[in-house]
């Protein structure tokens, strides 16, 4: 039997970049983020948007990404645009197809079905109180409908909720809770929201820092400033190394091949640390 399941990508960091412009598409394959969003909603002005979705499409078939995972936002199913959007991305080898303000899982199903069934995993960004209360279904959907990882849009959720955040975004904790445990109930991956305060550092770290004790993967963010920050914070420190390093030694004695748990500094681990363990070395990147 296997002792873990298949890891996941790194998603510390996924920076929205807006199709419409080269330059910034040009540099997202040059930035450290783990993963490029090319934007055709908010970061494109309405006369733009064809125009956007064709550089999306170039941009997908020229690649150039690395490692990085490529992402693209679709406009809502509510406009004039969305449809044909989903259509353009059926048949590229785009990583995801993000979709804004998820409110049902019949937002999700309409989009598998522009998309296809072979077509791009689905990410899926809970922007109101509707998406909210929808996250029991979508994680009960998501492996039937490939919706790979939830977003929390916390811009759009204030709104929507009429809350008032504070530094510490208390107001919006509740939600962010049921963003994760919905994302790990359906064994999807899940992203922290943007900061819009771009200049503010210590905010920034603060934000990050909430968000990987909460439970996110990483965190959305809207410039290439903000990609250090998220990626020191939803990767693991030193000690964390150090110890993961550790147990996977530990288990790959072959002294200890046949057993479920091994005595290391005083403390049993068990086989379910070496897949944390594992965890901790791919965001380490080794």
């Amino acid at each position: 039997m296997a002792d873990t399941a298949p890891l996941p990508r790194r998603r510390r960091s996924a920076l929205f970049m807006p199709a419409s412009n080269p330059r910034a598409i040009e540099k997202a394959r040059t930035l450290p983020c783990d993963v490029v969003i090319l934007d055709l909603e908010d970061a494109v002005a309405p006369d733009r948007k064809e125009e956007a979705r064709a550089a999306a499409g170039a941009a997908i078939e020229a690649g150039g990404f690395g490692d990085r995972e490529l992402v693209v936002r679709v406009n809502g199913s509510d406009t004039r645009w969305g449809a044909d959007d989903l259509a353009a991305l059926a048949g590229t080898p785009v990583d995801a197809v993000l979709l804004p303000k998820v409110g049902e899982v019949e937002d999700v199903a309409a989009a598998r079905d522009l998309l296809g069934v072979d077509g791009p995993p689905i990410w899926a960004m809970i922007e109101s109180a509707r998406g909210l209360l929808a996250l029991p279904a979508l994680a009960g959907a998501a492996r039937r409908l490939r919706l790979a990882a939830l977003v929390a849009g916390t811009n759009d959720l204030a709104i929507d909720l009429g809350v008032r955040p504070d530094a510490d975004r208390t107001p919006l904790l509740p939600a962010l809770a049921q963003i994760v445990t919905a994302a790990r109930a359906g064994g999807m991956a899940v992203l922290d929201g943007v900061l819009n305060a771009t200049n503010d550092a210590a905010l920034l770290a603060a934000h990050c820092a909430q968000g990987a004790m909460w439970g996110f993967d990483g965190k959305s963010l809207i410039h290439p400033a903000q990609i250090a920050a998220a990626n020191a914070a939803f990767g693991p420190d030193a000690a964390s190394i150090a110890w993961a390093r550790r147990v996977i030694a530990l288990f790959a004695d072959p002294a200890h091949a046949d057993r479920g748990a091994v005595a290391l500094d005083g403390e049993m681990v068990e086989r379910l640390h070496l897949a944390q363990a594992q965890r901790i070395m791919m965001l380490a990147g080794s």
